[in-house]
């Protein structure tokens, strides 16, 4: 299911992908559509997913949800506030600010860090390039994803600070110029469509493993919880790919 952190990404390479709508004054439209049918795929997805797991890992391991109502009282403002504040809001912000401080710095030593006349982070996404291209993506894109592990807000900042190789993460408001960017490094609509279906679908962020991490107290159930996503969207972008490429699209 896309979580708030992934729609701006969902939003821009869908307005990206129906550009060439612009001129007939059916690119909102088109793009809203767009986006809609990847939340409907999510949900899709969803489905299958607990469908396999329940005849596989699952299998026989019954499945219900207990739910304890406390007493019905008249609420308490102050106390509201108060656990609020406490259980939420610092409990959400300790967790992010743990994540991402020190992968803020591993980003930042990557990006800063030279060897041969080229970054560390490029030559990460040079690696993963290999892969990227047989799911159609890149090796930046997929260095991002990886890199924007404690927040989905930070994987195109980290995807344009990549491409303009520079030592900070990046913002560029204006789509055509970014779109230019995407265009000068090779991307295509299948691309654009393979990023979209990788966004909606890969693992979860820092943050909600780590509650995943509490909730279960397990680690085997935590790395499952990031390796199924990355896996069914692994598997869903190859397959576009392949089926594209095959109809010389």
């Amino acid at each position: 299911m896309p979580c708030n952190g992934r729609f701006p990404t969902l939003i821009l390479l869908a307005s990206i992908l129906t550009g060439g709508l612009a001129a007939s004054g059916w690119r909102t439209l088109a793009a809203t559509g767009v986006v809609a049918g990847m939340v409907m795929l999510g949900i899709a997805a969803t489905f299958l997913v607990s469908w396999g797991l329940s005849r596989t890992l699952l299998k026989g391991v019954p499945s219900f949800f207990a739910l304890e109502l406390p007493p019905f009282r008249p609420p308490q403002w102050g106390q509201i506030l108060v656990r609020s504040l406490s259980d939420r809001t610092l409990v959400v912000l300790k967790r992010a600010v743990c994540v991402a401080a020190p992968a803020g710095a591993l980003t930042w030593l990557l990006a800063n860090t030279q060897i041969g006349g080229s970054s560390l982070l490029g030559g990460l996404a040079g690696g993963l390039d290999p892969l990227g291209k047989l799911l159609g993506l890149d090796g930046f894109i997929l260095a991002a994803f990886i890199l924007g592990l404690p927040a989905n807000e930070i994987v195109l900042p980290i995807l344009i600070m990549g491409y303009l190789s520079t030592g900070a993460m990046q913002e560029i408001k204006e789509l055509e110029t970014l779109q230019g960017l995407f265009l000068a490094h090779g991307w295509t609509w299948l691309t654009a469509l393979n990023m979209l279906l990788f966004s909606l679908l890969h693992f979860p962020c820092a943050t909600t493993l780590l509650t995943i991490r509490r909730e279960t107290e397990s680690w085997k159930w935590t790395a499952l919880a990031a390796a199924i996503p990355t896996l069914v969207a692994a598997a869903v972008c190859l397959l576009t790919a392949a089926g594209a490429r095959a109809c010389g699209l």
